[in-house]
């Protein structure tokens, strides 16, 4: 979350993730209330003096994790688009 790297020297600060799966099951049944309920927090694996939880780097790995699966998506859809494109004018 970009909360996380934000705070990154927040004394104190948990960092935390939010289950996708969980959140995108909430969608459209108007239980918005449930995507607090939804935050875990991580256990840092190696503690600071300050108490914060956050690991710079575990983040950016994350971040970075997370780029390459959204453009591989956009490739998967884009390549689908252009099949039916080329579907519907027959060539």
């Amino acid at each position: 979350m970009s909360s996380n790297i934000a705070n990154v020297d927040t004394p104190n600060y948990k960092a935390v993730d939010v289950s996708f799966d969980a959140i995108m099951s909430g969608i459209g049944t108007g239980k918005t209330w449930q995507i607090d309920s939804q935050m875990l927090y991580r256990i840092p694996v190696q503690r600071t003096r300050d108490g914060n939880t956050v690991e710079l780097e575990a983040e950016q790995a994350r971040f970075a994790k997370n780029v390459m699966d959204y453009h591989q998506s956009l490739a998967f859809l884009q390549s689908k688009i252009n099949g039916l494109k080329t579907a519907i004018k027959g060539q």
